[in-house]
């Protein structure tokens, strides 16, 4: 006895060639882009069986974007984290940038601050 309906990978497959041609037509760089969004979405295979009432394709759509927000948010994360340790930077920097301008003007670094000139 046959299956009534194909599977959600026979359909995926189904969908990836019919966008063979379309792909062809594209650039190298392109191609590589669009092969990498058709792998984004047969990540999402196993879930996609389960949204049975909304046509495969955007199926596959949506599991396509929800691997690109995904991206998205790690860069938006590493964005926060390299501003991060950018303002600790500036920080250092200007405490090393007092420091130098105390010791330009003859006074002790500011880790002495607080004890008279001269003293140990």
């Amino acid at each position: 006895m046959g299956r009534t309906v194909s599977s959600i990978t026979q359909t995926f497959l189904k969908e990836q060639a019919a966008f063979a041609r379309f792909r062809r037509a594209l650039r190298r760089q392109d191609q590589l882009a669009l092969d990498e969004l058709f792998a984004s979405a047969r990540k999402h295979l196993s879930a996609a069986s389960y949204a049975a009432h909304a046509l495969p394709f955007e199926t596959f759509l949506l599991a396509m974007l929800l691997e690109e927000h995904k991206e998205v948010l790690r860069l938006q994360r590493e964005t926060d984290q390299l501003r991060a340790a950018a303002a600790e930077l500036r920080a250092d920097l200007d405490c090393l940038q007092g420091d130098l301008d105390r010791l330009r003007a003859g006074a002790e670094p500011a880790a002495a601050e607080g004890a008279p000139p001269g003293s140990p």
